[in-house]
């Protein structure tokens, strides 16, 4: 299948091959089609999978086929960096149509926000809180609405957006199509698609906890105090073109990207007490390859969008699984090939058997050769009964479900 067997309008597969898109993926060969007939669409796909295509296109199609006036779609997402990720994906693909779009976030001046929408953006892509911001000062409304997309439902509740998305859902006209989009069809996710969507039709192309097949993934033990010394030996042993490392908080990834740039490494940082412009900044940086590293938080796990990204190090375990399968996804976009990397801290054991089990998988365990540990690493994954299992993961959940309460 090709796109031009989608039924897409021919400004939009002009757009298409321009950007160099030949075959759509598996999402957008289901998603496409029912959108296109008007459905509601719940829709889940592991990350990198061409997901914002999938609502892109079809909607685009919509608006060349049915004009109208003032703001006709609006997209909410959860973090800045997935704001730009998708402003940037309507803009490449309706480079052949007259429509403008406007990104509704923080950090950038309101006016110049009001001014986007005044001036006849029909596609909104906006973060909960600062779209808002704008309703409640009556700059604008959301009437002519008829294409509501809430992209990365799940990262949306584990940050506590649920009562925005409530309110921002309430002020959209009932007459509309709404597409909700997850990398995870968790119970939360599916409560809300309950109240905003109409007899949906259901996409899945992949396992909810599924890690894109491309990824190769690894887990070295290291006592906490060892970790930035195995990092820098990391990487100057191993070929690493371009480097996304996850810590836990801000604190740490300015300790980690100090230590960095101390090492004679280039390092960027990207988290949200960073302004807008440093943010931006440091993603231009680290997209054109004029830093071979970015350090960041878990504000990054999901918005970013940069193809050939080498590696992905783990330097603290994320606390709840489907926050690992979201990091490790920045690696092997679309379909491609990247490395993951866990440094594990003995006491992190037990969040790395919650992502096991999760995922489905036992990490390899591995040494650096020739490195000074402090404690000999133990290789061997420990050995775990199905009890125990269950007792792990009941506890991981239900502290899961209490912090997004």
């Amino acid at each position: 299948m090709t796109f031009h067997n989608l039924s897409l309008h021919a400004d939009l597969l002009r757009a298409v091959d321009a950007l160099g898109w030949t075959e759509p993926t598996p999402i957008q060969r289901q998603a496409i089609p029912p959108i296109l007939e008007g459905r509601d669409v719940l829709g889940a796909a592991q990350t990198g999978s061409g997901k914002t295509g999938a609502f892109a296109l079809p909607i685009l199609d919509h608006l060349l086929r049915r004009p109208g006036r003032g703001p006709r779609v609006l997209v909410l997402v959860p973090t800045r960096e997935l704001a730009t990720q998708v402003d940037q994906t309507f803009v490449e693909a309706s480079r052949f149509t007259p429509f403008k779009v406007a990104t509704i976030m923080g950090g950038v001046g309101y006016d110049q926000q009001r001014r986007a929408v005044s001036n006849g953006a029909e596609v909104l892509v906006a973060t909960p809180g600062r779209l808002l911001d704008h309703l409640e000062n009556r700059a604008f409304t959301l009437d002519s609405v008829d294409h509501l997309v809430l992209d990365e439902a799940d990262r949306m509740l584990d940050m506590g957006f649920l009562p925005d998305i409530k309110a921002i859902v309430h002020r959209v006209p009932k007459n509309r199509q709404t597409l909700l989009f997850s990398a995870t069809l968790v119970p939360e996710v599916e409560r809300v698609a309950a109240f905003t969507l109409v007899d949906p039709v259901r996409v899945e192309v992949a396992r909810p906890a599924t890690v894109a097949e491309g990824i190769s993934q690894v887990l070295y033990p290291i006592v906490q105090e060892q970790k930035a010394d195995l990092l820098l030996a990391l990487l100057r042993t191993t070929e690493m073109r371009s480097v996304l490392v996850f810590t836990r908080t801000k604190d740490r990834a300015d300790r980690v990207a100090a230590k960095l740039e101390g090492e004679g490494f280039r390092a960027e940082i990207l988290h949200s007490n960073r302004t807008q412009s440093e943010r931006t900044q440091a993603m231009e940086n680290f997209r054109h390859a004029r830093s071979q590293i970015l350090v960041a938080t878990d504000i990054a796990a999901r918005g970013i969008d940069i193809k050939g990204i080498s590696h992905v190090i783990n330097y603290d375990v994320p606390q709840h699984p489907e926050d690992y399968v979201h990091r490790v996804g920045r690696t092997a976009r679309a379909y491609g090939v990247g490395d993951a990397i866990t440094l594990m801290d003995p006491l992190e054991q037990i969040h790395v058997t919650d992502i096991e089990r999760f995922t489905g998988l036992i990490f390899p365990r591995a040494m650096l050769p020739n490195f000074a540990y402090k404690v000999t690493p133990k290789l061997q994954a420990p050995t775990v009964t199905r009890t125990a299992w269950d007792r792990v993961w009941s506890r991981g959940h239900t502290s899961a479900f209490r912090r997004r309460r």
